[in-house]
């Protein structure tokens, strides 16, 4: 039985083993049975705890695949079983166990997503610490490395995520009552692992990866349904920069209001114009500014707009703000009888915002410099016309009466035409001219109300008139329009240098550029497509905003489309930008193809890695073994052949002596040649390791044997109570061999080399502890790398592979090597193996 559609996921996550996650799971499984669902169970594990075995009872159980690796029996879920029942929904427990070799996949998470494509719902369970991305923080809390992990992206992508939280304090409870681990294990695990700080680290870990996963899900719901008022779900401060010096001010108090709140956001935006916000914006301010909001753990973004109170209510409203932070007005005390300000404008906009007004050094103190001509507004213009229908009958009215000369009469009217043309531009001016010309013939010309003109020179003078007031307003509107493609160009520049910045901070990717783009235009989306050839079909390369462009013909009235080439075009919807904008607009693509094109030469360089990796290994190796296989065997070779010289009579001494330089030759030879061959299986991933349970009193003193003289330079330390731990018996002993010859070449004579052991949770560790001068730190991890020999320069210590093979002949056996100082001085080898089931 197949399906069409894919199953659904849902996850339990928590912050560490023990919480409760498969007993969860369980109860939710029963209770959907008692439903009537048809629920199977894939796979479960009960860790020897009753209370969650009884839960199976009545459970329908598909039976697992049973594989046999290295001596070890393993269960892992059938998935073929499993698609074959085809029951509605299956639990699958651990969504991050690594499957042991011959399964169907490596990873337990790729089992799933092959059953969830036929169809089949999935419960699973899983850690945060098994996140990919958590992975190195997990470790630093812990200190312990996570080898199974699972891609964010695909825990993501689940339909349901539940948090299954408990305190840390009741989690240590349920350990000390032996609900988690056996009673043999609990102290070791509460003085390891299950401390209050690993626990409250890891807690807060997952409440706040769960929390980014809702906020994301909140964010493509109200996009979805075109909500735009805020949502106080979570605190988002908003922080309007002008540029200003006052600047700093607000980004510090934004901060501060952030900061009471846990997980709130802080965001700074500047808006790109020449005047309201952006008048006195310097941008050597602008840049010490973002700089400190990204140091107080914020981002910057930079919009363009017209309207600037708009368009901070409009960015506020586009990341559900809840607050809101402006600089109070630095206009002076008459300003507010001209008009409310950004400041007043944007409150009364805000609706659900809250807006925080914050007075600072420079309030009421002006601008910083004079104020741009600017480009006409609606405003002026209308000023301009009002000025024209009623300036112009009142200057009439009122010269009239006075007799004064025509010239004086006209120039009175020029002035108001100036005037006009300063105000409102190049018509309303117009307009004025030919209103005033015909007032000044009707009211003042002789002979008086009527439009004859009885003086030539008179006529002169007012066609004179004219022209000056048109040239004067044909200048002042050329100068308006100058003005505005200077505004335009200063926010062009303004965006195209946040670009570069952007860039320049190594902000790249894709989905960032994108976002940039969006942000600064106001879209609701922008995506970039691709296409193998020119007739091919369009593929999504990344995209961000609302439901996503699939083809350049699927746009609509409000879209643009910019083709980089034949087989690459961004496509946005929301608005269709002006001439001016798509220019900003093909940069931002431009960019947007050099993101793609590094993104994948940075792919193919992380794939040709590997290759230079290896090339430089034979190479090294080459050098290497040119000298280092050669000393024994000239050696052997030597000795072999004054054996066989006949013209020698060698006494038995001589003869044994010899032949025991042979033996030692070949014994070196033969190591080095099985230690460069155990490298170049590692390197392949072919070596054979058989993997059972050993105990180290099987191991360690065949180890100890194998150094022959130096035997009597090792000291052991073993408590009675260890426990057997997964290995290959022979290939730890050379690990062992390796390490303690490398701990008794480097210490100082008459100082014993300690071999101790001991073991809490998952793990046996065996440390190997030298006196030795140590290494530096920020050495510590090369002298894992092949051919390394740090400060030894003899010619009989082999080609330096003793730690690199060490290393990797444990991690083969699923261990970790490590290196860390000895207190007091020399160096201290840890092998960490899993305890065996």
């Amino acid at each position: 039985m197949g399906s069409t559609s894919r199953g659904r996921l849902r996850v339990y996550l928590g912050a560490a083993p023990g919480v409760g996650k498969t007993y969860a799971m369980l109860g939710e499984a029963r209770r959907a049975k008692e439903r009537g669902r048809d629920v199977v169970v894939g796979h479960v594990e009960t860790h020897g705890r009753d209370q969650v075995a009884r839960l199976l009872d009545g459970l329908e159980v598909v039976p697992g695949r049973t594989l046999v690796h290295r001596g070890a029996t393993f269960t892992e879920p059938d998935a073929d079983a499993i698609i074959a029942r085809h029951p509605k929904t299956v639990l699958i427990d651990e969504l991050a166990h690594t499957n042991a070799p011959g399964s169907r996949h490596a990873k337990r998470w790729q089992d799933v997503q092959d059953i969830l494509d036929a169809g089949i719902d999935v419960v699973s369970t899983l850690n945060i610490q098994h996140l990919e991305s958590l992975r190195d923080v997990v470790e630093q809390i812990t200190g312990l490395p996570q080898r199974e992990t699972v891609p964010d992206d695909f825990v993501r992508r689940s339909d349901r995520l539940e948090l299954v939280d408990m305190s840390p304090e009741a989690l240590r409870r349920r350990l000390a009552h032996g609900n988690v681990y056996p009673p043999e294990r609990v102290d070791a695990a509460l003085a390891n692992y299950f401390r209050v700080g690993n626990l409250s680290a890891l807690r807060e870990l997952a409440l706040l990866w769960v929390a980014d996963r809702v906020d994301r899900q909140l964010t493509a719901y109200r996009a979805d349904h075109d909500i735009a008022r805020t949502w106080e779900a979570r605190e988002r401060v908003v922080v309007a920069l002008t540029g200003g010096p006052e600047g700093d001010t607000l980004v510090r108090r934004a901060a501060r209001i952030a900061a009471r709140t846990k997980g709130a956001d802080l965001l700074a935006v500047h808006v790109t114009r020449a005047d309201g916000l952006s008048t006195s914006g310097d941008p050597a301010n602008l840049v010490r500014q973002r700089k400190l909001v990204e140091d107080l753990g914020g981002t910057y973004h930079q919009v363009v707009g017209d309207d600037i109170p708009r368009s901070l209510i409009e960015f506020a409203h586009g990341v559900n703000a809840s607050q809101l932070v402006l600089g109070a007005s630095r206009r002076g005390r008459l300003a507010p009888l001209f008009g409310r300000g950004v400041g007043m404008t944007t409150t009364a906009l805000s609706g659900s915002i809250d807006v925080h007004m914050v007075t600072h050094e420079a309030t009421r103190k002006g601008s910083g410099r004079p104020q741009s001509g600017g480009a006409l507004t609606r405003t002026r213009r209308l000023s301009g016309w009002a000025l024209t229908l009623l300036a112009m009958p009142s200057l009439t009215a009122v010269i009239a009466p006075l007799n004064l000369s025509l010239p004086s009469e006209i120039l009175l009217f020029l002035l108001l035409v100036v005037g006009v043309a300063l105000a409102g531009g190049m018509w309303p001016a117009l307009t004025a001219a030919v209103l005033a010309f015909g007032l000044l013939n009707w009211f003042f010309t002789p002979p008086v109300h009527t439009l004859t003109i009885s003086e030539p020179e008179n006529v002169l003078a007012l066609a004179i008139f004219v022209l000056v007031a048109a040239m004067v307003s044909t200048v002042v509107d050329l100068a308006a329009r100058r003005s505005r493609e200077a505004v335009r160009s200063r926010a062009d520049a303004e965006v195209l240098s946040t670009l570069a910045g952007h860039v320049l901070r190594g902000e790249s990717a894709l989905a960032s550029l994108l976002g940039r783009l969006r942000e600064t235009f106001g879209l609701t989306a922008v995506t970039l497509l691709e296409r193998e050839d020119p007739s091919g079909e369009w593929r999504i390369v990344a995209t961000s905003g609302g439901p996503p462009i699939t083809s350049p013909g699927a746009t609509d009235g409000g879209s643009d489309v910019v083709a980089i080439d034949d087989r690459l075009v961004l496509a946005t919807r929301g608005r269709v930008l002006d001439a001016s904008d798509r220019r900003v607009l093909e940069a931002f693509a431009a960019e947007a193809a050099v993101a793609l094109r590094q993104e994948r030469l940075r792919e193919a360089a992380e794939r040709a890695e590997p290759l230079a990796e290896a090339d430089r290994m034979r190479t090294a190796l080459l050098a290497a073994v040119g000298h280092d296989l050669r000393t024994p065997l000239a050696s052997a070779m030597a000795s072999v052949e004054s054996l066989r010289n006949t013209d020698i009579a060698w006494s038995a001494d001589d003869r044994a002596e010899l032949l025991a330089t042979a033996d030692e030759s070949l014994i070196k030879l033969n190591r080095l040649v099985s230690n460069l061959l155990d490298m170049s299986r590692l390197q392949a991933g072919v070596l054979g390791v058989t993997l059972r349970p050993v105990a180290v009193e099987d191991v360690l003193p065949r180890a100890i044997d194998d150094l022959g003289p130096l035997r009597d330079r090792v000291e052991g330390d073993l408590p009675a109570d260890l426990p057997e731990f997964q290995a290959d018996p022979a290939l730890l002993e050379r690990v062992l061999v390796n390490l303690m010859t490398n701990a008794v070449r480097y210490s100082p004579d008459g100082e014993p080399v300690l071999v101790t052991a001991s073991w809490h949770g998952e793990h046996v560790e065996m440390r190997i502890v030298d006196r030795g001068p140590g290494i530096p730190p920020e050495a510590h991890e090369r002298v894992f790398l092949p051919f390394q020999r740090l400060g030894d320069r003899d010619n009989h210590t082999g080609v330096g592979l003793g730690l690199a093979l060490s290393r990797g002949l444990t991690e083969a056996m699923g261990g970790t090597l490590l290196l860390e100082d000895t207190p007091g001085g020399g160096l201290t080898m840890t092998v960490s193996l899993r305890r065996a089931p």
